[in-house]
């Protein structure tokens, strides 16, 4: 699998370990950096990982920052990108069965290593719910991932140009 790393300065170290667990793994890892943990701006290395999600460059993102948010937040401000903050493997694992996200942001300030790793392993391994005919699937996780990929598709627009029955 392809998969955009991106990290601001707090995010350094754990992009770092969680890269070399990913090529370890057989993934082509796609660094847009930082690669140092001199203060930096996350929007720069988090939007372009981002943009190549939604183009289809990549299959998947993994974003770490100081919280998770931050990248969250610039992640799904691209069509296509569905993306998760990771706490621990329970919200990683029903982010991939349930939700079918496809990028992974983690807080580099809130996580520790060893529990991070272990987030990263669960949602690389985790299978979507929703597929026709996946053991344990339901048709439910589908409708609803449908219902999110629509509103997707409406792009963004200013809260007062959505009618009734568009929300």
């Amino acid at each position: 699998m392809r998969i955009a790393m991106a990290n601001d300065h707090a995010g350094y170290p754990m992009k770092s370990q969680i890269k070399q667990w990913l090529t370890e793994q057989g993934h082509e890892v796609v660094d847009f950096g930082t690669h140092d943990e001199q203060a930096c701006d996350l929007p720069d290395f988090a939007y372009p990982a981002a943009l190549a999600l939604g183009r289809g460059e990549v299959d998947r993102a993994i974003m770490v920052d100081g919280v998770g948010y931050g990248s969250a937040m610039i992640a799904n401000k691209v069509r296509g990108v569905f993306a998760a903050v990771c706490q621990d493997p329970f919200c990683a694992e029903l982010a991939r069965s349930h939700s079918d996200t496809n990028a992974l942001c983690l807080g580099g300030k809130i996580i520790g290593p060893a529990i991070a790793m272990e987030i990263v392993r669960v949602w690389m391994s985790t299978d979507w719910l929703g597929v026709p005919g996946a053991p344990g699937g339901d048709e439910k996780y589908r409708r609803r991932v449908e219902k999110v990929v629509a509103i997707d598709a409406r792009g963004l627009r200013e809260a007062s140009e959505i009618g009734p029955s568009d929300g």
